[in-house]
């Protein structure tokens, strides 16, 4: 076949280290808008950045130019970077060693994107520790508790 044709949509997750809530107030909508840019950078088209205090969710295109960990990498390294230049009260911030991404069928785009879109609705009641074990659940994947957190 003489033509690569790739259109993988990722829904990843991760969050702040040990979840501590460093994503609130006005850096929230700044830190979505920063990470979408990155993607768009690196070709891989968002088509929605959200979250909650303590972590994101991102719903993107991943391009066929670059490695679903060095997105990742890029995103969490960048990203880490400038938030702590916004505040002295972030100069601690950290993401998560680990991250969650789950492959979504382009029948169900909408549906991921209205859920990433009412996360503070959702985690008036779920913790993300709760949400991301459900994810593992959900799409079967195996796992060791005492790895996945820190």
């Amino acid at each position: 076949m003489p033509q690569s044709l790739i259109r993988n949509y990722i829904h990843i997750t991760f969050s702040t280290k040990n979840r501590f809530p460093f994503i609130i107030g006005d850096i929230e909508p700044e830190i979505h808008n920063y990470i979408g840019g990155i993607c768009k950078k690196l070709e891989c088209n968002p088509i929605i950045v959200g979250g909650h205090f303590d972590h994101v969710h991102l719903l993107c295109l991943l391009s066929q130019k670059i490695a679903l960990m060095n997105l990742i990498q890029k995103i969490k390294s960048n990203s880490s970077s400038w938030i702590k230049t916004k505040s002295q009260d972030l100069f601690n911030f950290y993401w998560q060693d680990g991250y969650g991404a789950f492959s979504v069928n382009p029948s169900e785009i909408e549906i991921v994107k209205n859920y990433i879109e009412k996360q503070h609705e959702h985690h008036k009641t779920k913790t993300f520790k709760e949400e991301y074990l459900s994810f593992l659940k959900k799409y079967e994947v195996e796992y060791d508790e005492k790895y996945i957190w820190d």
